[in-house]
């Protein structure tokens, strides 16, 4: 399957930017399921005094979940589509929020610097050419014993669920970005989620690049073995 890779990805999303919101608002349970996988980063304290890495904010979904969850953090959203930033810069955020143009695994030349007590990374990792390069470079940028959560579409492994997936982006994904022009990037998001890991692989992916406590937790609703949260902490 062919897939969006590097500069024609992010410019795929810089043209979805100005419709990305009303894309996702349709999609039941999108900002909840993002809200409860930031919740499962368990931050204490609403996460007073803690630094916290948004990678993959887009819009700023991601990061409007993270204040749900840890409203006292200091977040730093990191997205490589420059549309996708402008369309979260102009929303309102508390002081503690900001947005940075990188590549997950080009942290540091963009003045991303570590260490950071928590990643929270969504839509993501399928995203990337090279998942244990991203995955080693956010382990780098993480303090020992740092939290992670990742909000991904990963399938079961389930011959139905792969149907499933694939049933509704014929019928509902695919046909509303062919309507907005953006027929390639939701193309890419079905092919890309059937060439993904499986959620036990991509668990498997992060033990290998040094996480340790790694759980795979699912999401309710349709996108139950879809879409699940992968929860770790950084080895010492």
């Amino acid at each position: 399957m062919s897939l969006l890779r590097d500069d024609a990805l992010s410019v795929a999303f810089d043209h979805a930017a100005a419709r990305y919101d009303l894309m996702v608002a349709a999609s039941p349970g999108y900002h909840g399921h993002l809200r409860r996988s930031a919740r499962r980063l368990g931050l204490p304290d609403e996460g007073r005094g803690a630094r916290v890495l948004d990678l993959g904010c887009g819009t700023g979904a991601s990061t409007a979940a993270l204040l749900s969850a840890a409203g006292r953090a200091d977040i730093t959203g990191v997205d490589a589509s420059a549309g996708m930033l402008e369309r979260a810069a102009v929303k309102k955020w508390p002081a503690g929020v900001r947005f940075v143009e990188a590549s997950a695994d080009r942290l540091g030349e963009a003045g991303v610097e570590g260490p950071f007590d928590a990643v929270f990374a969504a839509y993501l990792f399928r995203n990337v050419p090279d998942p244990d390069l991203t995955l080693a470079a956010v382990r780098a940028a993480m303090a020992p014993g740092a939290r992670i959560a990742v909000h991904e579409y990963a399938l079961s492994g389930n011959p139905l669920h792969r149907a499933l997936w694939t049933a509704v982006c014929r019928a509902v994904i695919m046909p509303l970005g062919r309507a907005g022009g953006d027929s390639g990037l939701y193309e890419h998001l079905w092919r890309s989620v059937l060439c993904f890991d499986t959620a036990a692989e991509f668990a498997a992916r992060m033990r290998g690049a040094g996480f340790t406590d790694v759980r795979v937790l699912p999401l309710p609703g349709w996108q139950t073995g879809i879409t699940h949260t992968f929860v770790g902490r950084a080895g010492a």
